[in-house]
């Protein structure tokens, strides 16, 4: 039972049928407007949204077209936002899932999914990886296997992004550029399909980090390539490589990709929580200081916040620079 995703191109009827199905679950997120005077930028705080994460839309479309195709038990491989979304939609479809996690992933972000009733199987970030890449686990003897649900290549997935787009493109039709954080790059994906349907023109540009650009490597060689990855406390993005499965829907999706620094992320989660009084992850405040450049002077930018889910401690380190500053 596995959901491909070569040639996704859902109508804007799809879409909207898709929101109409995450309406009793989600919410209802207008843009909120910033104070900015030489651009105007309107945020996507997806970060309000149950679980913490956009990825409780993609979650619920999966879980929900899973149940739909008799399906008892889920699988899926996440470092923590898309599992709490996927078995948020399972508990809500009476399925079980299995999460297998990198050993990397915030321990903040594992305690929430372990809470939600799943259960967790960790892996060194390398093993992890190649289950992304594979979509092949070894179930427990005995047990019904489960139906793999990709956090990022699989089709209702993308469907379940794809109604933020929706929602943006139909609250701003004038906007000229969506920027959002790339980890797999189903996120951006989803919007850009949604945009397409609707006929804007808008450009979809992503954010990366320094320590983790995959896309930037692979948009700069014309291919997936291996990187180099290391850790920081933006861990809801990056990864090694660009999967191949993805990739030619990227390349059609995303017009560039903005590398930001660590340091650049924490003065984002900052400025988010002091000046707009939004709590957000790392991945979330790399579109945001993105968006920020002075590049986008004059343009009207929508923001995707992708997340809220940051560890406590780290929260507290960036807020307590303020003093020092």
């Amino acid at each position: 039972m596995s959901f491909a995703i070569e040639g996704f191109a859902p109508t804007v009827d799809d879409i909207r049928g898709a929101r109409e199905r995450l309406l009793p679950v989600i919410r209802s997120l207008p843009l909120l407007r910033t104070a900015h005077t030489d651009r105007d930028l309107r945020l996507k705080a997806e970060s309000l949204q149950p679980m913490g994460s956009f990825k409780v839309r993609a979650g619920v479309t999966a879980a929900e077209r899973a149940a739909r195709q008799g399906a008892t038990r889920l699988v899926t491989a996440s470092a923590g936002n898309f599992a709490q979304g996927l078995v948020f939609g399972a508990r809500v479809n009476g399925l079980q899932v299995d999460v297998h996690v990198p050993d990397t992933a915030a321990r903040s972000k594992l305690d929430a999914i372990r809470m939600l009733g799943a259960r967790l199987i960790e892996h060194p970030f390398d093993e992890w990886w190649a289950i992304m890449q594979s979509r092949e686990v070894s179930g427990t003897p005995g047990e019904e296997p489960g139906v793999f649900v990709h956090p990022v290549a699989d089709e209702p997935v993308l469907l379940g992004n794809s109604t933020i787009g929706l929602e943006i493109g139909e609250e701003w039709p004038d906007v000229d550029v969506v920027i959002a954080p790339f980890g797999g790059g189903g996120l951006s994906v989803g919007i850009a399909t949604a945009l397409r349907a609707l006929g804007s023109s808008a450009q979809v540009v992503t954010s990366e980090v320094e320590t983790s650009a995959a896309l930037a490597a692979a948009l700069e060689a014309g291919a997936p390539v291996a990187i180099d990855r290391r850790t920081s406390f933006v861990d809801g993005i990056g990864s090694t490589r660009v999967l191949d499965g993805m990739w030619p829907l990227i390349k059609r999706s995303i017009s560039r990709s903005i590398v930001t620094t660590v340091d650049e992320c924490a003065d984002a989660v900052r400025e988010l929580a002091l000046t707009h009084k939004l709590i957000v992850e790392g991945a979330a405040a790399s579109a945001y200081a993105a968006a920020n450049r002075p590049e986008f002077a004059g343009a009207r930018i929508a923001v995707v916040l992708s997340g809220s889910n940051i560890d406590r401690g780290v929260l507290a380190e960036i807020l307590g620079t303020v003093e020092e500053q």
